[in-house]
């Protein structure tokens, strides 16, 4: 009956993968029933798309099958779709060769509560595991003689053998049920699933319990992108939403109507509520089908920008050629139009959504922000109106969010800029000296922390008219402000006189030497001696790591900038007036480090720092 088959072992990453399916304990075993149907619908897709483009390739109707056997307690998947030959067997069934999924499992495995995660991330095939620890696939490519049988217990290694004089056309998955999954032998049991997560599937799914004969049509097998919106329930978009994203969430906006104009498309996409595991993997594409007449001819494309790469959905057009390449599809007309408008229209839907329900967006925001901030500095075009979506925290709102709009309407008398400040979190940024003298002055203070904000704040932005400056950058635009909140301690009646701090300056520049690019007056610090800032056309420090990480480029060194109103400096002002050179160069390093640690960075050695200290604590002995 058979040629001698080959046992392998499954690669590391679908190894952990299997022990986290079958070890947890997972409450939604369902699931493994609409993943095994949607790889066969791709299948049967796949084989329509062949036999449009090559006129050699006849086909059947293309169609799903599912069987269940209560005696046995099994059930079976089989399609009449594309099927696989014996490499494709091994990649497909042994391999996962995406990044996203080791980093998905490497989530998981650092999870306490992993099994919570696993409705967020497509596990077609291994799905499989959840319900059993023996699963067989038969399958015959649809342009071979060929029939190979795949079989697993799910231990860590798969058989795969040549089989003769079997009839197959497709594939045919058979899974010995476990002990607590013996309800999907259960004819009503599978078809009440099926009909929960499958109905839309765009082929028909016969259920039997005989492998003689096909049963009944159980689904709907209809375009739910080609029907009128009035006609469409909330369930059947989640289900349809579902089916596509794989995931679990619902829907958190719908965007579904048809193009009418010099192009013809439907179009049905999801806007998530949920963020998906694998979000800021270089490789994700939008979930997004392209159909031709119902046809999938790509589920690969680039209609959706990265940046709004947490879409799902389906545009189906009829000016599509339904032979063109995926090469050729990326230039063709329609297309290009298509990917336009659609850009368009999610971004316009975005910006209503932020209008009407600010709850809601706020949800949104705190999912996918981070992602549309890519497009400010990816998407000239668009950017004024990403701008509009863009919400964050600042110096006068912690728990809420506020948006551009909100911080214009909200400006100070004579405030010419818009201020932010990057860093990794937001107390350490309300704790950083540089804010001192916007908060004397009662002057919003955006506060960015993803990492993302480096790059989009580098690009020289601007919102009606106004400039985005870093904090560092706009010291001198205060002085046109009012201060309007006293300081924390009182000024010192002693003060310095300009040839004083001239000659101060000068000598911290020269005992801090290359530690620091300059040493310069900041008027505004009110309660710090010190703080750390970046110099004009100098990248933040967060976008400086970046750039030195990924191409070797050398760090800034920093400016240090002293309040010359401080006891602390009119003390070090004495001093170097006494010619106490030890003392001076003690202090002005630990001024540097003291600064450097407010600004959320360790000092520059962490010995001498420490005997410094030492050295300066000794003297109140």
């Amino acid at each position: 009956m058979s040629k001698a088959g080959n046992n392998m072992e499954f690669t590391a990453e679908v190894n952990r993968l299997l022990q986290i399916l079958t070890h947890s304990i997972y409450s939604n075993k369902e699931v493994f029933l609409r993943e095994l149907i949607s790889n066969a619908s791709d299948a049967c897709d796949k084989l329509r798309y062949i036999s449009i483009s090559q006129s050699d390739v006849t086909i059947d109707e293309l169609k799903i099958k599912i069987t269940v056997d209560s005696s046995k307690k099994t059930i079976s998947i089989s399609d009449n779709g594309i099927g696989m030959s014996r490499e494709e067997m091994i990649e497909n069934l042994g391999t996962i060769a995406r990044s996203g999924t080791k980093t998905f499992i490497e989530n998981m495995s650092k999870d306490d509560d992993a099994t919570s995660q696993i409705g967020q991330f497509g596990i077609g095939f291994y799905s499989a595991f959840i319900v059993s620890k023996d699963v067989t696939v038969l399958s015959k490519k649809f342009d071979s003689e060929e029939v190979h049988l795949w079989s697993s217990d799910g231990t860590g290694t798969y058989n795969v053998q040549q089989i003769k004089d079997k009839n197959i056309s497709g594939t045919e998955i058979t899974i010995k049920l476990a002990k607590d999954a013996h309800d999907f032998a259960d004819k009503q049991i599978v078809e009440d699933t099926i009909k929960k997560y499958s109905d839309n599937i765009n082929f028909p799914i016969y259920l039997s319990e005989s492998s003689s004969s096909d049963g009944e049509q159980i689904n709907t097998a209809g375009a739910i992108w080609a029907k009128p919106k009035a006609e469409i329930t909330e369930e059947q978009y989640h289900e349809h939403y579902n089916l596509l994203s794989r995931n679990f969430d619902q829907p958190l906006s719908t965007i579904h109507y048809k193009a009418e104009g010099r192009f013809e498309y439907d179009v049905l996409l999801y806007i998530p509520t949920t963020r998906p595991f694998d979000l800021f993997d270089q490789q994700r594409k939008a979930k997004l089908k392209l159909y031709v007449k119902k046809v999938l001819i790509s589920d690969d494309t680039y209609i959706i920008p990265p940046y709004l790469r947490f879409i799902s959905g389906v545009i189906d057009c009829a000016d599509i050629p339904l032979t063109v390449s995926r090469e050729i599809l990326q230039e063709n007309n329609v297309v290009l139009s298509i990917k336009k408008a659609i850009k368009n229209r999610i971004i316009s839907t975005l910006n209503k959504l932020a209008k009407d329900d600010k709850d809601k967006f706020d949800i949104f925001w705190e999912a996918f922000g981070p992602v549309i901030k890519e497009g400010i500095y990816e998407d000239y075009e668009k950017k004024d109106d990403l701008l509009k979506l863009i919400r964050f925290k600042s110096s006068n709102t912690k728990d809420g969010y506020r948006s551009l709009e909100e911080y214009i309407g909200d400006m100070k008398p004579n405030q010419k800029s818009i201020y932010f400040i990057t860093s990794e979190d937001y107390q350490s940024a309300l704790a950083n000296p540089l804010l001192e003298g916007y908060l004397a002055r009662e002057v919003e203070i955006i506060i960015l922390t993803d990492p993302i904000d480096s790059f989009w704040t580098a690009t020289g932005i601007k919102f009606e008219d106004k400039e985005l400056k870093h904090v560092s950058h706009g010291t001198e635009e205060l002085t046109d402000i009012a201060v309007t909140k006293k300081a924390k301690k009182k000024k010192s009646k002693a003060k310095i006189t300009d040839s004083d701090l001239k000659k101060l300056i000068a000598e911290m520049t020269r005992v801090l030497g290359d530690h620091v690019s300059e040493v310069k007056i900041n008027p505004s610090l009110i309660d710090s001696p010190v703080c750390i800032s970046i110099g004009e056309n100098v990248y933040d420090k967060t976008m400086q790591k970046i750039l030195q990480q990924r191409q070797g480029i050398s760090i800034s060194k920093p400016v240090l900038e002293v309040n010359p109103n401080h006891d602390v400096m009119i003390k070090l002002s004495d001093m170097f007036k006494n010619k106490q050179t030890k003392n001076i160069n003690t202090t002005a390093h630990i001024l540097l480090d003291y600064a450097l640690i407010m600004d959320g960075e360790k000092p520059l050695n962490i010995e001498e720092f420490g005997k410094n200290m030492q050295d300066l604590i000794g003297k109140f002995n």
